[in-house]
This record gives structure tokens, sequence and C-alpha cells, in this order.
């Protein structure tokens, strides 16, 4: 299982969108990072034939991205915003969505639906309205309908916001596993999602594609750049004008301060070893 993009690009107008993407995604869990506004639901919404690209290539296991009828039966998607009738109960939509991918005999459609929704915890709630669910029980809902064609490829986007620490913390166990013998892309500007799901990483800023690889060669590129210091709130602001901070903390009289720099900024500041969200700092404000 393979996804080849070569030289893609997408214009709206005479801006672009994504611009000269070269990207090939084996196997396994991919996180998809950038910020709001950084192409990835654009190139999200080529790779599932909802958007067509304006230049380039996309394979999908070898199938060409324009035969939408071949991709559509590989690929499940849960968009940011995953909506069905809230008066349904879980094994109705279930049911409903079934029938729409053609899936017969009504046996067999139960039989699936039952193994689906006892993968993602909530075989205990057939009858529960799906306005009555939580966020998470939402989501878990929305992974269970983008399986029922067992695709080769699941694309979810920006699927942890709203979820409290719990939710976010099952969601992404539960990607993770179905990862092993498929494409997961995890779309996201919340780093802390791929921290510890996705060996591999893809980066996009302004429609361009900036890093894809592995995670620990992208926490390698910010070796000797990350600081930390105890400081004074006054000397806060000095240290913000001139230095890209990744968090505070306030511990009694002083701020403990997490930021970026080539070199050492004062003399108080120590070195640390960074992390995924450091080096993705760096990479993305080019430090």
């Amino acid at each position: 299982m393979k996804i080849s993009i070569k030289s893609l690009s997408k214009k709206y107008g005479s801006n672009f969108a994504l611009k000269d993407i070269n990207l090939e995604i084996n196997k396994g869990m991919l996180g998809l990072l950038g910020p709001n506004g950084a192409g990835k639901t654009t190139l999200i919404k080529i790779l599932t034939t909802l958007t067509q690209k304006s230049e380039g290539e996309i394979y999908i296991n070898d199938i060409n991205i324009t035969n939408k009828k071949e991709i559509r039966k590989i690929v499940g998607y849960l968009p940011q915003e995953f909506s069905v009738y809230p008066s349904m109960n879980v094994y109705e939509t279930m049911d409903y969505l079934a029938l729409l991918s053609k899936i017969t005999p009504k046996s067999k459609r139960r039989s699936l639906i039952m193994e689906l929704l006892e993968k993602v915890n909530l075989e205990n709630h057939l009858k529960t309205k799906v306005k009555a669910l939580s966020g998470g029980m939402k989501r878990r809902l929305g992974i269970a309908q983008a399986l029922l064609n067992n695709p080769k490829l699941l694309i979810v986007d920006e699927p942890t916001a709203g979820l409290d620490p719990e939710e976010r913390i099952h969601f992404r166990n539960l990607l993770r596993d179905f990862s092993d013998d498929r494409i997961v892309i995890l779309s996201t500007h919340i780093v802390e999602d791929v921290e510890f799901t996705c060996e591999n990483l893809a980066i996009l800023k302004e429609g361009s594609l900036l890093y894809s690889g592995k995670s620990n060669e992208l926490i390698k590129t910010a070796e000797e750049s990350v600081w930390t210091a105890n400081m004074h709130r006054e000397n806060l602001d000095s240290i913000r004008r001139d230095y890209t901070i990744i968090s505070t903390v306030s511990e009694g009289q002083l701020i403990k301060t997490r930021f970026l720099s080539k070199d050492k900024p004062i003399n108080e500041a120590k070195l640390v070893k960074p992390s995924i969200e450091d080096a993705y700092m760096k990479l993305v404000k080019g430090v």
C-alpha cells in the first residue's frame, strides 16, 4: 500500500492552496501537521476525490486519483465536522450508511456493523441517539462509519478538536491500532496528537511542504536550539520580542520560560532536550 504524490498543486484563481507537493506515504500512520490555512484540508479533499487537483499526479495503491469510483472504494474519511441525523440511534445510523455503501444482505450488514461498533467500544450504545453521544463517542462513531468499506486508506481531519484529555488519548490509541494494516493519515494542528502516535510526519505551511520524514529526525533539527530560563515577569516581554516562546509556566514569583534560540540568549538560560513541538515550531517559525 502506497500513496505517491508528484508535483501536486491546487490553485483557486491566482492563489495557490498547494504548491508543488512531492510526497510518498507508506503503510502506517502519518501525521499531517501545519498551522490553520497551511493546506492540510485541501490536500485531504484531493486525496478523497472531493476536490480536483490543478496540476501534478497522485496514485493511491497504483490507482490514478482521477479514477474517482475506484479510489472511493479504498478510502475511508472522517471529516472535521461529522454530521449525521441526530434523532437516529447508533445502530440505525450505521445501518443507513451501510445501505448507502450498498452493503447487502441485511445479515452481512448487521454482522459488519456489530464488529465495527465493538472495535470502537460502542457496542453497548446501539440504541443511544446520536444527539446524546459525547464528543468522543461521536468521533468513534465517525471512525466506525469510515471503516464500513474496509478501506486501505483512512483519513481523519482534526479528530480530537474539542475532546477532553481522556477521550483524546483513547482516540489516538484507536487510530494507532487501525494503522497496523493500512495507511492512516491524521491531519491536525495539535502537535501532541502526533507526538505519541505517528512515526512519520509531513508538515505544510502556506501550501508548501516544509518537511517529510521520521519524527525523530525532525527532533534532531532542533538540538542545541531549545532553552529554558526562570525569569521575572517584567523581563518576559523582552524575551517574547526577541525569541520564539514555546511555553511559560508560573513558579511563584518567577516564570519558567521555554524558547528557541540558535545561541545562548541570556546567562541564566539552560539548554534542554527538544520535543516534536519544539522542532515543529523551529521549522514553522524559521528560527
